[in-house]
């Protein structure tokens, strides 16, 4: 199944609404069975239940976030998305816990039979709180 580019425009947004508001199930909807998920750290998820064992307690111990979309490019011959997007959230950073914080970041996601099968997130090493720019604790 190849999904056209207003299909894929339109998923994203489903799953951009589904993120923000924290419905875990909503999001795992749009997982392919086979999905990949490799994070900015790195670290690396493969299949679909794994992934939603992983993201459950992200969902739960991680506060009110939202991610805005800053800007989509789709390519519908390949089945690909370019996804850059801001992420506010209560700041987890020693000293700044609870405050206001923006991420900025992209995914590279790849559709597979209408389904996210790969996703790919990378982040900037700096956050903003109170307008000011800091380096992350990696």
């Amino acid at each position: 199944m190849r999904l056209s580019r207003d299909e894929i425009k339109m998923k994203l947004k489903e799953w951009n609404l589904a993120w923000n508001k924290h419905d875990l199930e909503k999001v795992m909807e749009l997982f392919h069975e086979d999905v990949f998920f490799e994070n900015w750290t790195g670290a690396y998820v493969k299949g679909k239940k794994n992934l939603r064992k992983v993201w459950a307690s992200w969902f739960e111990n991680h506060g009110n976030f939202r991610f805005l979309e800053a800007e989509t490019f789709v390519d519908e011959k390949v089945q690909k998305v370019l996804y850059r997007w801001v992420l506010e959230w209560p700041s987890m950073e020693p000293d700044f816990e609870d405050k206001p914080e923006i991420r900025k970041g992209v995914d590279v996601i790849h559709f597979k039979d209408g389904k996210i099968i790969n996703k790919l997130t990378y982040t900037k090493t700096t956050l903003e709180i109170d307008n000011t720019r800091y380096s992350l604790h990696l």
